[in-house]
């Protein structure tokens, strides 16, 4: 049967020669009949960007072709960066003049015309086609241009001014917030066109901000009315015998679940106890599969959410709320279907035998992070009477985690030790208060478990040769490691070693521990490093230093543990066949781009708001003093960070008493008269000066 995997599979054969449309039609015999069915496949696959036909109408695959396929991220500044859809190619730059009218995050086609430039080893291209649009709406601000109205996008990485005509039925006005339509994707010259499809209201708007949030990155606020129904309807199936069947009963193992006080989706559960030559570990997460079949309106819904989106108190979920938060959630005391990774794990923190298997749980506590941390911080002795039955598993669960953690640290997994914030707001959303987020041992273990669980299944699936999503960490690129090591001299550092290896970077990490530059130097390694993303190939887990590694534990709020599941599901029952695995294997590339792009918007979002709700809070402080540290120093000032985590900028021209001149051999600032020096940890004290909430920026002045 020939279908668009043979043709790829065909194309992509070391002895392939670029064929035209007739070659191909004799190749695999088409009868004429099928003419019609075989071009559109073609066609289908040539928008695509898997094939590309050249001027002399033959076929070929873009990298035979000095192409290449992925997605572009663009810098404000105008040019941008290809992360290429080929494995262990490094990103591609693209010159702002050969943008070709890409937008941020579009699929692009793109011409490879250099090796290097300078002493950067990053190729370089030019966009020549733009495969699928990413951006079919855009948030920005009205404004009335010299010869125009026009729409300036929110993102600055949205680059292109978007030209508008006046609505009759919506009365915009200069300086509104509006959600805008693309009708006429940019050109070359960067003119773009839309139409205004709905006013959102004034800058600074009271309850603004969460509604600007989700139009401006394309999150789905509400359900679709069919999947709601589809919802309800599952969910209203009570587990029945035949759901149990052929499943371990493990209603009578002690387990928790361990989470956020706030948390309701509750997709895992965790076992310990001691066994001969170590410890027994069940990671039991919710059988998600069983309820979300796969084509179904939850599953297609599911698939174009890729992940829930959690903005500070609201939470636009993955799945509606009568699975996320009932059917499905792992709710204490009732009978669930999981299913469970069960690891005999021995003193070294190493597995040496599992057991995948579909599951029937009944959880025995709901737990939460602050509760666990006391008590195996012996805080509180009424939390201990309380959960007197479970004290002993918890210490016990410290104790096997240090283990797997100790064992990961081993093998060089790097250890970022960021300040997280927590915002906290009223019933309407206004910060009431920014408080630096501590992790604790609760915190700590059930990451140390669900790591393990998804190395355990990642590795599994991978010998059996199964069709999933691995969740990949590539190696930094050389160039990028370059620029690193230029700024790490400063500090008398040096990442130094043959081979590019995980353990070079934790030493560097360990080596700056306490260290004033600490969080500086940390930042610059993270950014120096690939994003993680989603692809059918084991490449490797560079952070972690893993093989092997998955997205197993959390199929309630992220697609790609979903599929993870469901060929699970496939391969616990026996009935994975050729076929099926072929189709599986074709879809894979597809889920994987599409669940990592809402990845990262979902993370641009949250992120976004947090510093929004900083601005909204700090704003109320406007002329009072603070003391805090030197985070970082540029040539154009230094910024400063609060025990909260808030980070404002002292610009250098508000420091008034010397000219101060910027030294990029130790990043400091020295008055050119004074020699008053300004340096990455020093203390100041800084009065809070001026914030823009629109623009999520504060400054701060030197008192």
């Amino acid at each position: 049967m020939i279908n668009k995997t043979s043709i790829m599979e065909y194309i992509r054969q070391d002895s392939y020669r670029p064929l035209s449309f007739d070659d191909l039609m004799k190749v695999f015999q088409i009868e004429a009949e099928e003419e019609g069915k075989f071009a559109r496949m073609l066609g289908t696959l040539e928008k695509q960007g898997e094939i590309v036909k050249t001027r002399k109408n033959k076929y070929g695959v873009p990298e035979k072709m000095n192409l290449a396929k992925g997605v572009i991220n663009l810098s404000q500044r105008g040019y941008g960066f290809i992360t290429p859809d080929q494995p262990d190619m490094p990103d591609i730059f693209v010159y702002g003049r050969n943008l070709n009218g890409a937008m941020h995050h579009d699929k692009v086609l793109v011409r490879l015309y250099q090796e290097a430039h300078g002493e950067s080893r990053r190729p370089e291209g030019e966009v020549v086609r733009v495969i699928n649009r990413a951006n079919k709406e855009l948030v920005g601000t009205f404004e009335r241009g010299k010869h125009s109205l026009q729409v300036i996008p929110d993102d600055s990485r949205q680059i292109y001014p978007i030209t508008v005509s006046r609505s009759r039925k919506l009365k915009a006005t200069p300086g509104d917030r509006v959600l805008v339509k693309i009708t006429g994707w940019p050109d070359k010259k960067g003119v773009a066109e839309g139409k205004i499809v709905e006013v959102l209201g004034k800058k600074g708007q009271p309850g603004l901000d969460v509604q600007v949030i989700i139009k401006k990155h394309g999150l789905p606020a509400e359900f679709p009315d069919s999947v709601l129904e589809e919802a309800v309807e599952v969910a209203s199936r009570a587990i029945s015998e035949r759901d149990l069947s052929g499943r371990l009963d493990l209603r009578e193992l002690p387990m928790v679940t361990i989470d956020g006080e706030d948390a309701k989706d509750l997709d895992d559960a965790v076992s310990v106890y001691r066994i001969e030559g170590g410890y027994r570990l069940g990671v039991h997460i919710a059988d998600v599969s069983h309820y979300v079949r796969e084509d179904s309106k939850l599953d297609k819904e599911a698939c174009k959410r890729g992940t829930s989106v959690y903005l500070i108190d609201k939470v636009l979920p993955m799945l509606p709320p009568q699975l996320s938060n009932d059917i499905c959630s792992l709710n204490a005391g009732q009978d669930r279907l999981a299913l469970s990774c069960i690891m005999d794990v021995n003193p070294a923190g190493q597995v040496f035998n599992y057991d995948i298997q579909k599951s029937v749980i009944k959880v025995q506590e709901r737990m939460n992070y602050g509760d666990v941390n006391k008590i195996l911080a012996g805080e509180d002795a009424g939390l201990k009477e309380r959960y007197q039955d479970l004290v002993e598993q918890f210490f016990l669960m410290q104790e096997l985690a240090g283990i797997i953690r100790n064992e990961r640290m081993q093998r060089g997994m790097l250890d970022f030790d960021f300040p997280e914030s927590k915002v906290i707001v009223d019933e309407k959303g206004v910060p009431l208060e920014i408080l630096r987020r501590e992790q604790g041992a609760g915190e700590m273990l059930i990451e140390d478990f669900m790591i393990k669980a998804n190395e355990t299944v990642a590795q599994h699936m991978y010998w059996q040769e199964l069709p999933i999503l691995y969740r990949v960490h590539e190696n930094p690129d050389e160039d990028a490691l370059l620029k690193l090591n230029h700024v790490l001299g400063v500090f008398g550092h040096q990442i130094k070693g043959r081979k590019m290896e995980p353990r070079l970077f934790q030493k560097l990490l360990q080596d700056i521990k306490g260290r004033a530059e600490e969080q500086m130097i940390s930042l610059m390694v993270l950014r120096s490093m690939k994003h993680a993303r989603y692809v059918p190939q084991a490449l490797g887990h560079f952070g972690l230093a893993s093989q092997y590694y998955c997205h197993f534990t959390s199929p309630i709020r992220r697609y790609p543990d979903l599929i993870v599941h469901r060929v699970l599901s496939l391969m616990l029952a026996g009935s994975i066949s050729q076929r099926k695995k072929a189709s599986l294997n074709s879809k894979m590339p597809v889920y994987g781009e599409h669940s990592t792009l809402q990845e990262i918007k979902a993370e641009e979002a949250e992120r976004e708001l947090v510093a929004l709700k900083k601005a909204q809070y700090m704003k109320r402080f406007v002329g009072e003093e603070f003391e805090g540290r030197i985070s970082s120093v540029q040539s154009f000032g230094f910024f400063v960070e609060l025990p909260n985590t808030v980070e404002g900028l002292v610009h250098i021209s508000s420091i008034a008493d010397d000219y101060y001149l910027f030294n990029d051999r130790n990043y400091t600032l020295t008055g050119s008269h004074s020699g008053r020096k300004f340096a990455i940890g020093d203390k100041v004290k800084i009065l809070l000066a001026k914030v823009d909430v629109n623009e999520a920026k504060i400054d701060f002045e030197l008192i």
